[in-house]
């Protein structure tokens, strides 16, 4: 098996699986609980450009050429990305995958010029939140208590020192390849 990451944009074909499959999670957890038109009206938030250099980008986790994980960051302040729709299909879970999107997300962002990571996640999606908190992110809300009474859970992290160690590799970020270690 051979895993890549690719940088592309929320249009491409191969992010449909990732997209469809978002939809589905989401919808399951939390229905209309957010708004009456469901995860579909959230993914479709932002245009495409929010998610595209030199502000934003969009990865997607492509194992023998098939689409198995993905992710965003969008601008959200002069210093600060922000993280968005990060996945890995449902089957291929707890093997790593996220973990592995969210550091090379964290290093393109620094490559980019952002300094800070900011995102949030739902108060049912208590893997993401042990994924963010296990990753060196700070909660931003009090972890003691039932995180239904946030809805949101807000996370930051300081990656200003990922972009001296890790320069871009090329010019052409949002279509870089990059083999993945371990598979």
């Amino acid at each position: 098996m051979s895993d890549t990451f690719l940088y592309t944009n929320t249009l491409d074909p191969r992010a449909k699986p990732l997209i469809d499959e978002l939809i589905f999670e989401y919808d399951s957890r939390y229905g209309t609980y957010f708004n009456a038109e469901g995860a579909a009206a959230e993914l479709n938030r932002y245009p495409p450009e929010a998610f595209a250099p030199p502000h934003g980008n969009f990865l997607l986790l492509l194992r023998d050429g098939e689409t198995i994980g993905g992710g965003a960051f969008k601008h959200y302040d002069d210093r600060t990305a922000e993280f968005k729709r990060i996945w890995t299909r449902h089957d291929l879970r707890r093997q790593g995958l996220a973990r592995k999107l969210l550091v090379e997300l964290e290093l393109q962002a620094a490559r980019q010029g952002y300094q800070r990571i900011y995102l949030t996640t739902g108060f049912r999606q208590p893997e993401a939140v042990g994924l963010y908190l296990n990753n060196g992110y700070t909660a931003l809300f009090d972890t003691s208590v039932d995180p239904e009474i946030y809805r949101s859970l807000p996370f930051e992290k300081d990656v200003s020192q990922l972009a001296r160690f890790h320069p871009l590799e090329t010019s052409g970020a949002q279509h870089q390849r990059l083999a993945v270690a371990g598979r």
